[in-house]
């Protein structure tokens, strides 16, 4: 799953005085669009977002019936249908405006939150109009982009105050695409006995994904999870044996742990080949004494290592999203790796600091 083109649509504020900060902090934080009242259009003028209104000069224009929806469609406007899923019949008047030509339709489920999304999104999937939900808070982002795998198309958020705003942008931004490249292996050897941690999720994890480790912050291999299995055990598709509990993992604040740091509850990152990313909440830690070996790989002038258990279970991802064994890794093959900037980490925060690791 990718949160790329993800979407935060902020509603301004009634009062002026209120409006106007909170548009300089969609402007400074470059969220998608801004609605604002017919009357209150002068506020955003030029402001460089799209611009949502019930007038006929905003750049989508907000309808609250079907026949606004084809009315505006022959006049040649965008439009955005606001409506309340409450009921069979609700669900049926939205797949009709999708029908008609919204551009967008602004939901708002009330208590029902995440089935009657669910039903939405499987209703219009193929019809080209986006889905926005109405949410409270920052923290609700994550499960709207999530649902049904596929997720609404952005978040409606009134917000008062910039600092909402700031913690919006930066939550989808946690959630972004990760830059993934590939590194060339350099060295692999065993290293003796040690404890590794095996992170078993609650999410069934796909081929190609995996999660980011490694013993430097800013170089972290891509270890895939147990989805294929092998000879003598059966796929676990919600485990990834991580490696060495010294390990930094990445989580999906864009902070790292120690593998060790871990616990049920925990959330962690789930990145696939192509960087796309989603999130997983851990269900267990095993920490068990294993056989440990020793991968370093370089790419461009940066290098990395990571200790991982010596067992065919344990593989790392290959350019094409294939998992490929340690144990029949070799100098020279390519496997998949994040770098980074060289930013050191206290308690799992980078900061502007000289740290050297290796």
């Amino acid at each position: 799953m990718s949160w790329q083109g993800r979407e935060i649509i902020i509603q301004l504020p009634k009062e002026n005085s209120e409006s106007i900060a909170v548009l300089k902090a969609c402007k400074e934080n470059e969220v998608n669009g801004v609605i604002v009242n017919r009357h209150d259009l002068g506020i955003v003028k030029d402001c460089g977002l799209t611009v949502y209104s019930e007038s006929d000069l905003a750049d989508v224009h907000i309808v609250n019936d079907v026949q606004e929806v084809r009315t505006a469609k022959n006049a040649g406007q965008t439009s955005a249908m606001v409506l309340q899923i409450e009921s069979k019949d609700d669900m049926e008047e939205a797949v009709a405006a999708a029908r008609a030509g919204a551009s967008a339709l602004i939901v708002d489920t009330s208590d029902w939150r995440i089935i009657p999304l669910e039903n939405l999104i499987a209703e219009l999937r193929g019809t080209g109009t986006k889905i926005y939900t109405k949410i409270s808070t920052v923290k609700e982002i994550p499960t709207m982009f999530g649902v049904l795998e596929r997720g609404v198309d952005g978040v409606v958020l009134a917000a008062r105050v910039g600092a909402e705003i700031k913690r919006a942008k930066e939550k989808l931004v946690d959630l972004a695409s990760l830059d993934i490249v590939i590194a060339k292996v350099e060295d692999i050897r065993d290293v003796g006995m040690g404890d590794r941690a095996c992170v078993d999720t609650g999410s069934i994890l796909r081929l190609g994904e995996g999660m980011l480790v490694g013993s430097a912050a800013n170089f972290l291999f891509l270890v895939h999870n147990e989805s294929v299995g092998s000879e003598f055990t059966s796929p676990r598709p919600f485990r990834v044996n991580a490696g060495g509990i010294h390990s930094y993992i990445l989580l999906p604040n864009g902070r790292t742990k120690y593998l060790s740091e871990l616990e049920c509850g925990s959330l962690v990152l789930i990145t696939d080949w192509k960087g796309q990313t989603n999130t997983a909440v851990v269900g267990r830690i095993k920490i068990e004494r294993r056989p440990l070996k020793l991968v370093k790989a370089r790419h461009g002038k940066q290098s990395g290592a990571v200790l991982v258990q010596d067992a065919e279970t344990i593989r790392f991802v290959t350019k094409s999203g294939h998992p490929l064994a340690v144990t029949q890794l070799k100098k020279g093959d390519e496997i998949m790796v994040r770098t980074g900037q060289g930013a050191a980490r206290h308690f799992g925060i980078e900061v502007d600091e000289f740290i050297l690791e290796k």
